[in-house]
């Protein structure tokens, strides 16, 4: 009986927390109110299957409960009894049956919704992103309405989308390299997804719309953009230890502000001339091998974790961090010469700075790329930011 009344509580208090639960989607701002109904419809499926299932293992408590008989009770002849039943036909043909039944109501309208969020319409704006760890990337196709080629093998710091430099195409591609990017309210966005490294997912909640961005293929989805405002980009895929870091943002603007927006991006072509022009440049304090240190913490990612500016990052900041004396989690302090940044890019779980997680990866580095890298966190001048 107290197990009966127990699952009685527990389904009627299921019930009256969803009925008033704070806990609602986020305001819709894109054309996808089909996939909250989608959301809805499985809620009020698998709602009502916890609650028949329920009631139904209550009327089994109580229509079969144990009764209690005294010595001298004897049983009727036609009194029930438990039996060994080993097969029962009719019940697993209706547990089959039923089951379809609720699966194929799950499945079938999500099938249209999805045929749909996968087929953009004519003349949609096309945009590009590119996941790696763990940062954002975007471009859109240049006046040619034609996006380039490419190949990982073109990937570089003055090249993160691995744009082909032969491919005419791309020449007049369209560059974010930023974690914001903006699309025109109430104009269809088809979107192309890539990956550099590993798995990641593109996910806007308020828009619905998320797809997984596999490593060797290109995935996509589009969506209208309903609502202006600036809306937090998130990564909904597991994708290594700076997972949580990786945000962005999609700003919805007036069609006539995203197009002043687009004009003002920068072209590949000048992209790859600025980088030219920096790369040959030969001033009197030029130092190559504070050049190679960037070049290598923009390779090895480390710039999505660390800043040089103070600001606050997943990991400690450069700015001034050469020969400042560190706290760590374990209370110790030191001051972090050469010997001392080799030490702990070398064996970043060995201690880990006050205030940060343990979250930096080892990085396979020789001697030369260690020092060049050292050489570049000690051309970071000024004082690190107070955490």
């Amino acid at each position: 009986m107290a197990i009966a009344v127990a699952l009685i509580l527990i389904v009627a208090g299921s019930v009256l927390f969803h009925l008033a639960s704070p806990w609602w989607t986020t305001p819709l701002a894109s054309n996808w109110g089909s996939i909250d109904g989608m959301l809805q419809l499985t809620l009020l499926i698998t709602g009502g299957f916890f609650v028949v299932l329920n009631a139904f293992l209550v009327w089994t408590l109580l229509r079969y409960r144990h009764r209690e008989r005294g010595p001298n009770v004897v049983r009727s002849p036609g009194e029930l009894h438990a039996a060994y039943r080993p097969d029962n036909k009719r019940l697993e043909r209706m547990l089959i049956i039923g089951t379809a039944v609720g699966i194929a109501a799950l499945l079938a309208p999500g099938l249209f919704v999805y045929a749909e969020y996968v087929r953009p319409p004519e003349g949609a704006l096309v945009m590009e992103v590119l996941g790696q760890q763990w940062k954002w990337a975007y471009r859109f196709a240049g006046a040619d309405g034609r996006f380039g080629g490419v190949d990982p093998r073109f990937v570089g710091a003055s090249n993160p989308l691995g744009l082909d430099p032969k491919d005419a195409a791309g020449v007049d591609d369209l560059i974010v390299p930023g974690d914001e990017v903006h699309v025109p309210l109430g104009r269809p966005v088809k979107v192309l997804l890539r990956s550099n490294d590993v798995l990641h997912d593109f996910y806007v909640p308020p828009f619905r719309a998320r797809m997984n961005i596999v490593p060797g293929t290109v995935t996509s989805f589009w969506f209208t953009p309903t609502v202006t405002g600036r809306f937090e980009v998130l990564c909904a895929q597991l994708c290594g230890v700076g997972h949580y870091n990786m945000r962005g943002f999609v700003v919805v603007d007036q069609p006539a502000a995203f197009d002043r927006w687009l004009a003002a991006q920068t072209t590949f072509a000048a992209v790859q001339h600025l980088a030219t022009a920096v790369a040959t440049a030969t001033p009197a304090n030029a130092d190559p091998l504070v050049a190679r240190g960037q070049a290598l913490a923009q390779s090895k990612g480390c710039t999505a974790c660390h800043t040089i500016d103070g600001s606050t990052g997943v990991g400690p900041t450069w700015k001034g961090l050469l020969g400042k004396t560190e706290r760590f989690a374990d209370g110790s302090s030191a001051r972090l010469d050469a010997n001392a940044l080799r030490h702990d890019i070398r064996e970043p779980a060995a201690r880990v700075a006050q205030g940060f997680a343990p979250v930096m990866p080892k990085t396979e580095l020789s001697d030369a790329e260690l020092d060049a890298l050292i050489a570049y966190i000690g051309a970071q001048g000024g004082a690190a930011a107070s955490r």
